[in-house]
């Protein structure tokens, strides 16, 4: 339950995330990117500083799950989801991020042999329906005919991403302690986007950032890319890949009520039907946490503590 717990704030803080990134629209995807993992780095330098440095070894030994958690989630995702924005649309941004659930179950059924009962893939797909219906607002046929392109493609590049970095995590993260982890996780993303902003803003010109921009990238520093990834990190040790991602389907009901509270826009009887679909689909996803017992002898608190 605890897990559930966290899992509820994780999907609440990424829905910000999207509201906030509607927000800042106005700059460039990788400026916010970079931004955002920037503050992030600074938050985390003190939490995880002193396990990085002690348990160093581990991070050298272990380099190449490391650099695939690092790009994969922490590098990627968010700058394919920004890169996304701005060749397509919202909406179908958020159909696409409807995926992630169901992309991770199949790699995590493939690669991991974690094993589900029928309910539960019951579970899965009605949460993935109901995502689907929150956003074309119970038109699902809605879906043939929208306009695709090559943000669309971007965007299925970033459920994949996520999909990768959630089993890894799952596989990986024992081996690390926690916030040193993801403290060296966001340094080695600062020196891969590094030259990719450097070429945007050579492109582009160095944007001004307003002081209600600067907030919205310290809210992004904050609580999508600190305390939004140690928690989530958490409860896929615990829960497993499938059974957390599947929380990822609230995103767009949370993103809905967010905009019905802040944004003043209206909310739909079919989006509060799409919702409840998502809810029946996510218990009947966690009713049962047995999976694979592959790596129930690994510790669920990542080793060297923190």
């Amino acid at each position: 339950m605890r897990a559930y717990l966290l899992l509820i704030l994780v999907v609440v803080f990424y829905a910000g995330n999207i509201l906030t990134g509607k927000a800042l629209s106005d700059l460039p995807p990788l400026t916010i990117a970079f931004g955002r993992i920037a503050i992030a780095f600074l938050v985390l330098l003190p939490i995880g500083c002193s396990s990085a440095w002690r348990f160093r070894h581990l991070f050298i030994r272990h380099w190449k799950p490391l650099l695939v958690m690092t790009v994969t989630g922490i590098a990627g995702f968010n700058t394919l989801i920004y890169s996304a924005l701005q060749f397509t649309s919202a909406t179908n941004v958020s159909v696409l991020e409807a995926s992630i659930p169901a992309v991770t179950v199949l790699l995590s059924f493939w690669l991991l042999r974690e094993r589900l009962r029928p309910v539960q893939w019951l579970g899965i797909l009605l949460s993935l329906c109901g995502a689907l219906w929150v956003v074309t607002n119970g038109q699902l046929l809605r879906l043939a005919g929208m306009s695709w392109n090559v943000g669309d493609a971007i965007m299925v590049a970033g459920a994949i991403s996520w999909a990768v970095y959630s089993i890894a995590v799952k596989r990986y993260l024992f081996l690390f302690p926690a916030h040193g982890a993801v403290l060296v996780m966001t340094g080695l993303s600062i020196l891969c986007l590094l030259p990719l902003v450097i070429g945007e803003w050579m492109v582009v010109g160095v944007p001004e950032i307003t002081g209600g921009q600067g907030s919205g990238l310290l809210y992004l520093g904050v609580f999508p890319s600190v305390i939004a990834l140690l928690l989530y990190n958490r409860a896929v040790a615990v829960l497993g890949a499938s059974q957390a991602s599947v929380f990822l389907n609230f995103v767009p009901v949370f993103t809905m009520l967010g905009a019905y509270l802040l944004l003043d826009e209206a909310i739909t009887l079919m989006q509060i039907i799409g919702a409840l679909v998502v809810v029946i689909g996510v218990l009947f996803t966690t009713r049962d946490k047995r999976e694979s017992r592959q790596f129930a002898a690994r510790p669920a608190i990542p080793a060297g503590g923190d």
